[in-house]
């Protein structure tokens, strides 16, 4: 299975309450993870927006930054996480991340079942 760029559904939206608005690029469906997770999506995080602390239950969601700098919120410990960090957070935990950098911030988000 393959999957060219400009078929990947894209949309801006406030995640989680966070600041401002996100940008979600989906690199795949419910389907084409083969029942093994909800979302695998480059996101883009603009200076001053943020993904809203969130729990997750029965699910681990992983996040991969590829570009820039963020403040992640790993169960209430803010981390600075930069390029090529990796944050994850699983079954009842919380977290939530925010560009407070002058940088875009780009991560892939996977979110994987239990």
């Amino acid at each position: 299975m393959y999957t060219l760029s400009e078929n990947c559904p894209a949309r801006d939206f406030c995640i989680q309450n966070g600041k401002g608005l996100v940008h979600v690029k989906d690199l795949a469906d419910k389907a084409g993870l083969y029942g093994h997770g909800r979302m695998f999506a480059h996101v883009t995080i603009q200076p001053g927006c943020s993904i809203g602390d969130h729990p997750h239950v029965h699910e681990t969601e992983f996040y991969y930054i590829v570009k820039g700098e963020g403040v992640f919120n790993d169960n209430g410990k803010e981390v600075i996480v930069h390029t090529g960090d990796i944050c994850a957070t699983g079954f009842g935990e919380v977290h939530g991340i925010e560009n407070q950098s002058s940088e875009v911030l780009e991560m892939i988000a996977l979110i994987v079942s239990e």
